[in-house]
């Protein structure tokens, strides 16, 4: 008949079939859920804006940082990453993007955030393209999944302005 390594070969495929079925349905699932994630960011004040001994400039900010993202948690949910960018145009790149300020989100009970902070990374522009500036401070988001595909998506916030003169 069958010996033992036969019968726990037929175990372990079969084992391995259904979990591989069951990690598809989660992934599968994932595509009805529709994501509102909200969030506001304020400058409170810039710090300072200089010009560094290298011709770059520089710049440090006060923000207030506030979003809600528990919509973006589903059961199949691991954990979210979050990022804050500064993005804006100069004459040799249609876009540049400054991360300012990033974290993890472990689960939907800690998806709410409140934070006043500096920005964690600094923001250099390679040249003198920064004084007078327009940008936009745009809020990125990850969704890992415990299995499947990683989703992201971000939210543009406009209307901010970089002063004309170092302070």
């Amino acid at each position: 008949m069958h010996s033992f390594g036969y019968r726990a070969n037929a175990v372990l495929a079969f084992s391995v079939t259904i979990l591989a079925l069951i990690c598809g349905i989660a992934s599968f699932s994932d595509n009805f859920n529709s994501p509102s994630p909200d969030a506001q960011v304020r400058v409170l004040n810039i710090n300072w804006f200089r010009k560094k001994p290298d011709g770059n400039d520089e710049v440090s900010l006060t923000l207030n940082i506030s979003a809600n993202l528990e919509s973006l948690f589903t059961w199949n949910t691991k954990q979210v990453f979050v990022f804050l960018a500064a993005e804006y145009k100069t004459p040799k790149n249609a876009l540049n993007q400054v991360s300012l300020w990033d974290g993890i989100i472990p689960s939907k009970e800690k998806a709410k955030i409140r934070i006043h902070t500096t920005n964690k990374y600094r923001f250099i522009d390679q040249g003198s393209n920064l004084r007078g500036k327009d940008f936009n401070l745009t809020l990125h988001w990850h969704v890992m999944p415990k299995t499947g595909k990683m989703l992201r998506d971000n939210l543009v916030m406009s209307g901010f302005r970089l002063p004309e003169a170092y302070r």
